[in-house]
């Protein structure tokens, strides 16, 4: 059960996180403003869940690799869902902010 969850959410999944960013990997930060000023990756881009659909054009190139974020992982696993949907390619579940900046 565990692992299912796991997988369904991206988590643990054995992606080198460091070696996605060091190519040139998007870190998307799906958090509210609020949360995103209170802490995140350095250079990482914040465009909150609730208004991603709208704004997938400040993500330009759909064919590059992009990790979602948020606090926790279940944000940005549904934003991995949006993105996939709207034709990205390569999209990562990092989970949360805080454990994802130590993968990196």
């Amino acid at each position: 059960m565990i692992n299912t969850l796991k997988k369904l959410f991206g988590i643990g999944s054995g992606v080198n996180y460091a070696e996605l960013v060091k190519n040139g990997a998007i870190i998307l930060d799906v958090r509210s403003k609020a949360e995103f000023a209170g802490g995140h990756i350095k250079g990482s881009i914040n465009i909150s869940v609730d208004t991603l659909r709208n704004n997938l054009d400040k993500l330009k190139d759909k064919n590059k690799p992009v990790i979602t974020c948020c606090a926790s992982g279940m944000r940005s696993a549904s934003a991995k869902g949006i993105l996939k949907a709207n034709g990205f390619t390569q999209v990562y579940n990092g989970g949360g902010w805080y454990s994802l900046q130590s993968k990196l």
